[in-house]
């Protein structure tokens, strides 16, 4: 009877011991909750779960690429990529990423810096690599002659405040041959007391003649000029703290210097903070030109240049999604696609989809980049890797 006792609970010992290994390998495997981002990802388990429109395929153009924030690509076609944080820690590494024999798939991920603040921006420019801390612009001098030996970092300025609340930075020249440079709020909602804050500014290449180019921006992590018009156009982040579906996020347009987005007192295109009484006259007011779901954190974008798309996706701005973090039901964790006709936004679509399933993810779009083939490549700091959108008929 002892015996028969002791084999029965021995069996209910190993059943347990064996579902909770099981469970635990399961879960290695698994997407995240959005409330716990603490796994890692191997991104190539999980591609099959992208939906795409027809003809379009996603590959891995990068692995162990860790944090992989902003990009920017050189005329060689080396690829840089910045970083803000990996899962619990801040690698503050910048990369390049080479593609030797021009197959489309990275041969090295070389790291030309690290230990540095927050290096979330990149900027390509005439042999040259700009990088943005959180308060100094950087840059490695003839990059391309040295990946495996980098320069030291020239400082070209160190004027931007040291907040990290939305201090990181996407940057990059425009059209004008100036680097834009964003400085976000320092905080959920507030009215800053320094005008530097929440503002578009932009910089000479050598970091001298500093202007505001825009203000009222709560957070913006990605801008591109419309081929055509040469005009700006960007995302910003709305306020935290307001409900699951306000307020909207935003895709802006500055056709010109000096224009206010709303930021505190304003949101999308009607939308009104009542924890404000605005100091500014709806006059001054540059309404949104998308709304997009809230919460959904709009953060790289670019306008599509390349050919290897049906040619009705030229000129339309490509968005990526980072995904909600404070939202009861998680939303975002997508590429989203805007439609343009007469220089106004009319509509967004969604265009890959797949990183949230369910409420759990796996992976979280940052940043967008042309390829010079016409593909498009897509960062994502939590998966670590650079994906490849490419079409064929």
């Amino acid at each position: 009877m002892r015996s028969s006792f002791k084999c029965k609970y021995a069996g209910i010992i190993f059943i347990i011991l064996f579902c909770t290994a099981l469970a635990t390998a399961q879960t290695q495997q698994r997407p995240v909750r959005a409330s716990n981002p603490m796994l890692d990802v191997k991104p190539q388990e999980y591609l099959d779960k992208i939906k795409l429109p027809d003809g379009f395929q996603i590959e891995l153009f990068a692995e162990n690429v860790e944090g992989a924030r902003s990009m920017s690509i050189s005329p060689s076609g080396v690829l840089y990529v910045g970083t803000f944080r990996a899962r619990g820690s801040v690698p503050g590494k910048v990369y390049a990423i080479v593609d030797r024999n021009k197959d489309f798939k990275a041969d090295e991920v070389i790291t030309l810096a690290s230990d540095l603040f927050m290096p979330n921006g990149v900027a390509f420019k005439d042999g040259d690599l700009y990088i943005a801390e959180i308060n100094r612009i950087l840059k490695l001098e003839n990059i391309e002659e040295n990946l495996k030996n980098p320069p030291a970092p020239v400082v070209i300025s160190d004027q931007y405040p040291d907040k990290v609340h939305h201090g990181w930075k996407f940057i990059r020249f425009g059209p004008d041959g100036k680097l834009y440079v964003p400085v976000g709020a320092p905080c959920n909602i507030c009215e800053p007391e320094e005008e530097i804050f929440g503002t578009i500014t932009r910089i000479n290449p050598d970091g001298r003649g500093r202007e505001i180019f825009a203000r009222g921006i709560r957070n913006t992590v990605g801008f591109d000029w419309h081929p055509v018009t040469k005009e700006l156009w960007f995302t910003d982040n709305g306020r935290d703290a307001w409900g699951d579906d306000r307020p909207p996020e935003e895709l802006n347009h500055a056709p010109k210097a000096g224009l206010h987005f709303g930021f505190p007192y304003h949101y999308g295109k009607t939308l009104v903070d009542s924890s404000f009484q605005a100091s500014m006259s709806d006059a001054d007011f540059q309404p949104a030109a998308l709304e997009m779901a809230a919460h959904n954190a709009a953060l790289g974008m670019r306008f599509y240049t390349g050919k290897m798309f049906p040619a009705s996706y030229r000129n339309k701005i490509f968005i990526a999604q980072h995904g909600s973090w404070n939202r009861s039901r998680p939303d975002g964790y997508r590429v989203v696609v805007v439609t343009l006709e007469n220089n106004k936004a009319v509509k967004y679509d969604h265009f890959a989809t797949g990183w949230l399933l369910g409420e759990e993810y796996w992976g979280r779009p940052v940043d967008i980049e042309v390829l010079h083939d016409g593909s498009l490549l897509v960062s994502d700091d939590f998966a670590n890797c650079i994906y490849r959108v490419t079409y064929d008929e």
